[in-house]
C-alpha cells in the first residue's frame, strides 16, 4: 500500500466519528449545539463535505464568556506547580495524538503533510515552552528608592478571548493559549470557521489531560457574529487575534466600548532583499522555502523578492527551473510539496492575481494556472518584470505567490523594502556586516533574519509594525500581554509626609 492510500485510509478512521457527531461547541467542559445552527466545513483537496459543525453566534459566547469567567478564580489561583503538571500533560497528550492532528489539518486546509506532520509537534513544544515558565510568571522586580521598597507583581487579566486563523490552526492556536493558560486567564477560542477540525481536537486533548472545566471553551462560528461578540463581551478582558490586517482594524473597533486589550499579529508583504555578495545557493533555497511552504499561506512568507539587478538574470532563470520543479498534489502525499489552497474564496483571490499581474505589465514567469477541477489547486506562481508600486508588490496574497523586483543600491533596496504599508519580517542576504547592520536597523519591521530563513526561537518576540499587528509573542512577551502590572511601596522609614490643613 502507498503511503498516500496508507494515510487515507488513517485518516477515515478519524473523520468517522465528526461525520456521524459533527462538531460541537465545547462550554464549561460540555458540548453545545450551537445556537445558528449547523455550517459546513469542506475539504479542498475534493470539495467534499467533511462534517457539521455547530454554528455560534452571541448567544454561545455569552454562555462560553460567563464559563471562563466562573473558572477564572479557581484557575487563577490553583498552585503554579499543579497548573505546571497539567499544562505539561496537554503536551503529551498532543505529541500522542500528533498523527491524527496532522493528518485532520491537512484535510481541512489543503496544508501538506510535508510541513503538517511537524506542526502538532511545534504545537506540544509551545505548552511545554510555557509549561516551563509558569512558576516564575508572576515574578516583578523589586526597585528601591529613598523613601519605599517598591515591590512589582503581575496577576493574570482574566477570562481573554483567543481567534484563530486558517492557516496553521493548531499550531497557532496552541501559541496563543499555552501562555494564556501558564499565566493563568481562562479562555474562549473562536477558530477560524474554515478549519475547526483540530481546534476540536485541543480542547478534547486538554480536558483529558485535566484542564478544569471553563478553563478552555471552544465557539465554531463566523467573524461578523461570534468573533464581534467575543470582541464585545464585559466579561473577556482581552484578546488575541492572528488574522488579516483589515480584520485586525474592526477588532480594535468592536472591543474599544469595554477597553479591550488587543494582540493582533496581522498579515505582511515581507520582502527578502538578495545582495550581490551573498552566498547565492543558500539565498535561492531561502527564497523558495519562505514564499512555497505552507502553500504561501503564511504571515511572514517572504513574497516580494528584491534582487539586486547584477544577478537578477541567473538567480531568476535558477528560480524559474526550481519553481517549476515543485511538486503539486494530494496534501497525503509525502512527497506533496504543495497542496490546494484553503477554500473557494480564496482560490478566486489567489488566482484573481494572475491576470492583475498581466495587466500592470508584469510577466509570469511561471505558474500562473490552476491544477485539475476537483480542488483548489493552483501551480507555484513567479512573477518577474515587476516594480514596487504594482499591486502584486503592495497587497498581500497569501498563496505561493513571489514577486521578482530588481534594484541597483542599498539605498534603493531599502526604500522599497519600506515602501509598504505592512511591517511584519524581512529577510536580508549578504556577506558585509556593515551592510548588515545598517540595513537591518532602518528596515521597518518587527522581525529580521540575516542569512536565514524564519527560524522561530519560542523566546524572542514575535510580532511586527505598521499594519502588521500590535504587540509581541514569545517568552516573557506573551505573559506581558496575557497579565496585568501590580505595584506596591512598603514604606522604609518615617520619611516626611506634607501636612495639609495642620495648625
Amino acid at each position: 500500500m502507498s503511503a498516500l492510500n496508507d494515510n487515507l485510509v488513517k485518516l477515515t478512521g478519524h473523520l468517522e466519528r465528526f461525520r456521524e457527531m459533527g462538531i460541537q461547541n465545547r462550554i464549561a467542559g460540555v458540548d453545545v449545539a450551537g445556537s445558528g445552527g449547523v455550517f459546513q466545513t469542506t475539504s479542498p483537496v475534493d470539495k467534499s463535505v467533511i462534517c457539521d459543525v455547530a454554528h455560534g453566534t452571541a448567544d454561545d459566547i455569552d454562555q462560553a464568556a460567563n464559563a471562563a469567567h466562573a473558572a477564572f478564580a479557581d484557575w487563577r489561583d490553583m498552585p503554579a506547580l499543579e497548573r505546571k503538571k497539567i499544562l505539561i500533560k496537554v503536551a503529551e497528550g498532543i505529541e500522542a495524538r500528533a498523527e491524527e492532528i496532522a493528518l485532520c489539518e491537512c484535510w481541512d486546509t489543503g496544508q501538506a503533510l510535508k510541513f503538517m506532520s511537524k506542526a502538532a509537534l511545534r504545537g506540544a513544544e509551545n505548552f511545554r515552552y510555557f509549561a516551563d515558565q509558569v512558576v516564575q510568571a508572576r515574578d516583578g522586580q523589586h526597585l528601591q528608592s529613598p523613601t519605599l521598597m517598591n515591590v512589582t507583581s503581575r496577576k493574570p487579566i482574566g477570562p481573554v478571548g483567543v481567534i484563530t486563523p486558517w492557516n496553521t490552526p493548531f499550531m497557532l492556536s496552541t501559541w496563543k493559549i499555552a501562555p494564556a493558560l501558564a499565566a493563568g486567564c481562562t479562555v474562549v477560542h473562536k477558530p477560524a470557521e474554515a478549519s475547526p477540525l483540530t481546534a476540536r481536537l485541543l480542547v478534547e486533548i486538554a480536558e483529558e489531560a485535566g484542564l478544569p472545566p471553563g478553563v478552555l471553551n471552544t465557539v465554531n462560528g463566523f467573524g461578523e457574529g461570534a468573533g464581534k461578540a467575543l470582541c464585545e463581551h464585559p466579561a473577556i478582558k482581552a484578546i488575541a487575534f492572528v488574522g488579516e490586517s483589515r480584520t485586525g482594524s474592526l477588532i480594535t473597533k468592536q472591543g474599544a466600548d469595554t477597553l479591550k486589550r488587543n494582540h493582533l499579529e496581522l498579515g505582511g508583504k515581507n520582502p527578502v532583499i538578495v545582495f550581490d555578495d551573498a552566498d547565492l545557493d543558500r539565498a535561492l533555497d531561502a527564497v523558495i522555502f519562505m514564499i512555497y511552504s505552507i502553500n504561501g499561506e503564511r504571515c511572514t512568507s517572504s513574497s516580494r523578492l528584491l534582487i539586486q539587478d547584477t544577478i537578477r538574470e541567473e538567480f531568476e532563470a535558477k528560480l524559474v527551473a526550481r519553481v517549476n520543479n515543485i511538486k503539486v498534489g494530494h496534501p497525503l502525499d509525502p512527497k506533496t510539496e504543495i497542496g490546494p489552497l484553503v477554500s473557494s474564496e480564496h482560490f478566486d483571490k489567489v488566482t484573481s492575481y494572475f491576470d492583475i499581474a498581466r495587466s500592470d505589465g508584469a510577466t509570469i514567469a511561471a505558474g500562473g494556472e490552476t491544477v485539475g477541477d476537483e480542488g483548489y489547486f493552483i501551480r507555484p506562481t513567479l512573477f518577474t518584470n515587476a516594480t514596487n508600486q504594482m499591486r502584486i508588490a503592495q497587497e498581500e496574497i497569501f498563496g505561493p505567490v513571489l514577486t521578482s523586483i530588481p534594484f541597483k543600491t542599498e539605498a534603493e533596496a531599502l526604500q522599497m523594502a519600506n515602501d509598504t504599508a505592512y511591517g511584519l519580517t524581512g529577510y536580508v542576504w549578504t556577506n558585509d556586516l556593515t551592510r548588515a547592520l545598517r540595513f537591518t536597523d532602518a528596515l521597518e519591521a518587527g522581525m529580521i533574519w540575516v542569512n536565514s530563513e524564519n527560524v522561530r526561537h519560542l523566546p524572542t518576540p514575535f510580532g511586527g509594525v505598521k499594519a502588521s499587528g500590535i504587540g509581541r509573542d514569545g517568552g516573557d512577551w506573551s505573559f506581558e500581554f496575557y497579565m496585568e502590572q501590580k505595584h506596591v511601596g512598603f514604606a522604609t522609614g518615617q520619611h516626611k509626609i506634607t501636612r495639609l490643613g495642620a495648625l
